[in-house]
């Protein structure tokens, strides 16, 4: 008897690991828990990445990610199925960062080293030249400091673009605004990171 129902949870998660996440939400309304952690085993490596790449400290972005499924789990009756479940959820997490950002003026180091090469407008290569891989590192790292003195509506549109490469219309999603809305505030980002890198090089 005991395998029988064994076998039956099993079944039972497989069909939940095939839903959609719009169909793992109206369960999770309806008060199925175990649909909603299904929710949060697809996506809490995507969301702890954006959470990481915004602020910088492992343990900053575990506890983001934790805040941020408590939220949409508390607000699942706000989320509105013409906008894809990911963006809603990146949407609360941009939120997280500019709350924790307006709290505290504190600025974190950035430790991703494929961080410049992920900017395509800025890529640098590695070469077998000792000096110039000396060079290409000073640039990364003037890169990752550039990017973490920014404020924090700057920054997020560095990660979500650039770094994230999310598509204009999903940004436009997140942050609220139009489509060409989120372009101009890409490009305002993106010279504002500029001017940050530019002193950072000279020296």
């Amino acid at each position: 008897m005991e395998g029988i129902v064994s076998t039956m949870g099993a079944t039972a998660t497989g069909r939940l690991e095939l839903e959609s996440d719009e169909r793992l939400v109206q369960r999770a309304r309806s008060g199925e828990y175990e649909a909603f952690e299904h929710l949060f085993d697809r996506h809490r490596i995507l969301v702890y990445r954006f959470a990481y790449q915004m602020v910088g400290r492992r343990d900053d972005a575990e506890d983001m990610v934790q805040e941020a499924f408590v939220r949409a789990y508390q607000n699942l009756h706000r989320y509105r199925d013409e906008a894809k479940f990911t963006t809603w959820l990146l949407r609360i997490v941009t939120n997280l960062c500019t709350d924790q950002a307006r709290m505290s003026q504190r600025r974190s180091n950035l430790e991703q080293k494929e961080a410049a090469g992920a900017l395509d407008w800025m890529t640098i290569g590695m070469t077998n030249d000792p000096v110039q891989n000396l060079e290409d590192e000073r640039r990364k790292a003037a890169l990752r400091s550039a990017l973490n003195a920014l404020p924090a509506h700057h920054r997020t549109m560095i990660v979500l673009r650039d770094l994230e490469e999310r598509e204009y219309p999903e940004i436009a999603k997140i942050i609220g605004c139009t489509i060409g809305g989120a372009k101009l505030r890409v490009l305002r980002a993106r010279r504002a990171l500029r001017d940050r890198i530019a002193p950072l090089l000279a020296q």
